[in-house]
């Protein structure tokens, strides 16, 4: 399926993968809609993508810190009357001490999962409108750093670990995929999430000590480039071979098994119980 002339929404594109994916699929004739948390930096990234492809993208600036500016960037997308073909949920933060959002809610499982959540919810009933649509979540293998979701302590209010809240989170990514897949398996609309392999992006950096300043220096060696990070993004957008597949986990663009607790169809729903009641959000 070429993406030429499809209309793909991505978050977080101005840095990573995300701008990677939103330079390629531009460059491939999609037209873009960039949910930007920094306007300097989407309208440098607009220029860029009209100097290289010729088409301007609509940039809708989007705290995902901040549910209400969740919802209002959705509303924003959608006053464009424009198709929304493909949903690219790319967007996400490391966090080296608890911080907490605008929500009160731990900001890595917020910005990871809950305000992709959010939005994709918001933006399904437009996207049905589109023949055959594809919402992509950039999920990771961080997931096998962690055995479970941690109900009893979702806000990690009892100790924050790095690695462990964020893997949290990108099992959440799993999970909301899958259970996502189930309610649209009558539907146009496919959904799958990937891991985009260890890449060189300023994830993390806005963190202060070491983690941020020295550690990413010390490991660039062994990371692939954003361009690497940002295919398996871009095959699922694109690819014929998974026009037909739904609920799938991706790695080097091919379809592998995740860990064991985020295939729980229990943890699933308890998850999905919890993102509504977060996000005061029922989906369609």
């Amino acid at each position: 399926m070429t993406v030429q002339g499809r209309h793909i929404a991505i978050t977080g594109p101005t840095a990573g993968i995300g701008r990677s994916c939103a330079l390629q699929l531009a460059a491939r004739g999609a037209s873009l809609v960039l949910f930007c948390r920094n306007a300097e930096k989407g309208d440098e990234l607009a220029r860029e993508i009209v100097a290289t492809s010729g088409l301007r993208p609509e940039i809708v600036i989007m705290n995902m810190a901040d549910l209400d500016s969740v919802r209002r960037a959705a509303e924003q997308c959608l006053a464009l009357e424009q198709p929304l073909d493909i949903l690219l949920n790319n967007a996400g933060v490391v966090n080296t001490e608890r911080r907490v959002t605008t929500d009160d809610y731990e900001e890595t499982l917020a910005v990871n999962h809950l305000a992709p959540f959010l939005l994709t919810g918001l933006l399904l009933p437009r996207m049905a409108q589109s023949r055959a649509a594809r919402i992509v979540n950039v999920a990771s293998d961080a997931h096998r750093f962690v055995s479970g979701m941690g109900f009893d302590d979702m806000q990690a209010e009892r100790g924050y670990k790095t690695f462990r809240e964020y893997g949290r989170s990108k099992g959440a990514n799993v999970l909301f995929t899958r259970s996502l897949a189930k309610r649209l398996a009558d539907t146009t609309i496919t959904v799958n999430c990937l891991h985009p392999g260890a890449v060189a992006t300023s994830l993390g950096t806005q963190n202060e000590g070491f983690f941020s300043h020295w550690l990413p220096a010390l490991l660039k060696p062994f990371f692939r480039s954003p361009d690497r990070g940002a295919e398996t993004s871009i095959y699922l957008c694109e690819s014929d071979a998974v026009v037909d597949v739904s609920g799938r986990y991706f790695s080097n663009c091919k379809q592998v098994k995740p860990k064991s607790w985020v295939l729980d169809d229990a943890t699933a729903e308890q998850l999905w119980a919890f993102s509504e009641t977060a996000t005061d959000f029922r989906y369609p």
